[in-house]
């Protein structure tokens, strides 16, 4: 029956590497084109900075894929670092914002705002414009809200009523498609499975998303009110009502002025006097710190944490979350002489932790051997493995409402023989061999001795999570046990359950890494990526110009796969698949 699987995935694979193929035959013509994209351009004396929180990106520059030929030149921490360096360029005046229609992201608003706050308190000006947000929660609104001026298109409304997270519940439909699943899972807070197993959320699972929404909500609201002059009942009251328009916007004391995108823009402009000139953010560059100043290492990682080293796939985004790739790229900056320190960016709602396990041994090699501080810093999640992975760091910063914890590991399979039996297949198998031969046959049911020693083999790979946690966060064991059990925390709250050391973004974990190297707070600093991204998009062998039809295809394809329900349906039925234990959340989206 495997090999059933196999062959079909095999037919699908090959209809997309077809179309892939597409991508080799016009190597040489991307990487000329990607190198002409990443030339700075000519930089102004005078300069206003133009922020598009429309343009999706990833967390860190993808540096392989499809992402890397279609997607945005820069990942998200380049943006908020340019606008850390623009708060101390005398060249650059203010930013202009385009605020996102749809969700950013709770914990990308926080960092926006973050950065934005930055640039103002240098004594500059940010000017944003939003055409309205659509049903996305509050991240949109709230990354703009610090701006000194608020401008708001007519005919256009703010829908920000609360916080919804979605989850879908498949086991009616696995019912009537006679397929079990069959997951263990350590502990009660450890949901992952419940799609697969549920048709509702269990009262754990409800309390601990509930308790996370709330979170992300009240903490929405408190910012916003802080920007606009407002008390949180002011802001909560006009929220709550319902899609607010434009005039209703203004009333409330949540826009300034109404007007068109370029009637802001040039407001922006003349604010930054008569010969500034408009700069995109991806084109900035910012002044170049000494060349003999420290360097700060940035190891980056998203995704699902798998082993190996292949990195990302075609679902996911960046150069991926690969064990012997991460683990590398933090040995790698380890060794490095001009290295002072390294801080390792996690954005990943987890995977295998015996990949997490490797990564964590890394971390520890760097800071024994290497005698260097290895600082975390937690992008929107970093939860799971992705936590596991980032327990032994000598500092941990996370965003107010990054998702993270999540202590927890799961594992099983999905029964397909009362399926197969629908359709007239009748699965048999020999085995031979000790009982737990042939446990992961998707043809068969755990046997009661299989099932008891599956569940010891979560429980091995539990305690060795916990014991993780317990010397990177100096708790006992019980202590750990108390906060972990699977259950996901706000980053506010892992403050408090002292799974965290700090709360902010990319620049607060840079910030911390200069102190724990005794570097000079004032001291510029050099930072340097890993991993390496490859010297473009050249591919060995002959190529051909590819056709702009091709071209248009392979983006869309590109815009297909990267949606975000269908990223999420994918990587969940790729992880229930992988036949060992997991140590992840499940995918969701924040509304």
């Amino acid at each position: 029956m495997r090999t059933f699987f196999i062959a079909l995935g095999s037919a699908i694979l090959g209809v997309i590497l077809g179309t892939l193929l597409l991508v080799f035959v016009a190597g040489a013509v991307f990487s000329n084109f990607a190198s002409n994209l990443n030339k700075p351009a000519e930089q102004s004396d005078t300069m206003v900075l133009e922020l598009d929180l429309r343009i999706p990106q990833a967390d860190q520059a993808p540096i392989s894929g499809l992402e890397a030929l279609f997607g945005t030149p820069q990942g998200f921490i380049d943006t908020v670092m340019k606008l850390e360096a623009a708060a101390q360029d005398d060249r650059v005046k203010g930013v202009f914002v385009r605020g996102s229609e749809y969700s950013l992201g709770s914990a990308r608003a926080e960092e926006v705002r973050a950065a934005l706050q930055a640039v103002q308190a240098s004594g500059k000006f940010v000017i944003a414009h939003t055409q309205g947000t659509f049903g996305g929660g509050p991240s949109s609104y709230r990354a703009i809200s610090t701006a000194d001026e608020v401008w708001m298109q007519t005919g256009t409304d703010i829908i920000s009523t609360g916080v919804s997270f979605e989850t879908l519940f498949l086991k009616d439909l696995l019912d009537n498609l006679s397929v079990k699943p069959e997951f263990e899972a350590l502990y009660e807070y450890k949901n992952a499975v419940n799609m697969f197993q549920e048709t509702d959320y269990t009262e754990p699972h409800r309390q601990a998303m509930t308790r996370l929404a709330n979170e992300i909500w009240d903490i929405s609201l408190t910012d916003i009110a802080g920007d606009r002059d407002l008390s949180v009942t002011q802001v909560r009251n006009a929220l709550e009502s319902g899609p607010l328009d434009t005039g209703a916007v203004l009333a409330a004391g949540l826009a300034d002025q109404e007007g068109w995108p370029e009637e802001a823009r040039e407001a922006a402009m003349a604010r930054g006097g008569e010969d500034a000139q408009l700069t995109y953010i991806s084109a900035y560059v910012p002044p170049a710190p000494p060349f003999q100043a420290p360097i700060i290492a940035i190891v980056g990682a998203q995704g699902e944490v798998v082993t190996g080293d292949a990195g990302g796939s075609l679902f996911s985004e960046g150069q991926g979350f690969a064990s012997d790739t991460i683990a590398s790229a933090i040995l790698e900056a380890g060794q490095d002489e001009d290295v002072s320190a390294i801080v390792f960016r996690i954005d990943s709602p987890g995977g295998s932790p015996t990949a997490s396990d490797q990564i964590w041994r890394a971390v520890k090699r760097v800071q024994t051997e290497n005698n260097k501080p290895v600082v975390v810093s937690m992008a929107s999640v970093a939860a799971s493995g992705g936590y596991y992975a980032a327990a032994g760091a000598d500092w941990i910063v996370a965003n107010r409402a990054t998702i993270t914890g999540s202590i927890g590991i799961f594992g099983g399979k999905f029964g397909v023989n009362d399926a197969l039996a629908r359709l007239g297949i009748n699965a048999r198998s020999i085995t031979v061999g000790g009982p737990f031969t042939g446990a992961f046959s998707t043809t068969e049911a755990f046997s009661d001795d299989q099932r008891v020693q599956v569940r010891a083999w979560l429980k091995r790979g539990y305690d060795r999570f916990v014991e993780v946690v317990s010397e990177g966060r100096s708790l006992s064991a019980e202590e750990v046990h108390e906060r972990a059990r699977g259950r996901v925390w706000s980053g506010e709250d892992a403050l408090e359950n002292r799974l965290i050391d700090e709360l902010g973004g990319i620049n607060a974990a840079i910030t911390k890494a200069k102190e724990l190297a005794e570097i000079d707070a004032g001291t510029e600093v050099r930072v340097l990526k890993y991993p390496l991204a490859p010297d473009g998009f050249a591919i060995g062998g002959p190529t051909l110009i590819s056709s702009a039809q091709d071209l248009k295809a392979l983006g869309e394809l590109n815009d297909i796969l990267s949606n975000p329900q269908i990223k999420t349906l994918l990587l969940e039925l790729q992880a229930a698949q992988t036949l060992s234990i997991q140590a992840r959340i499940p995918s969701y989206q924040e509304r």
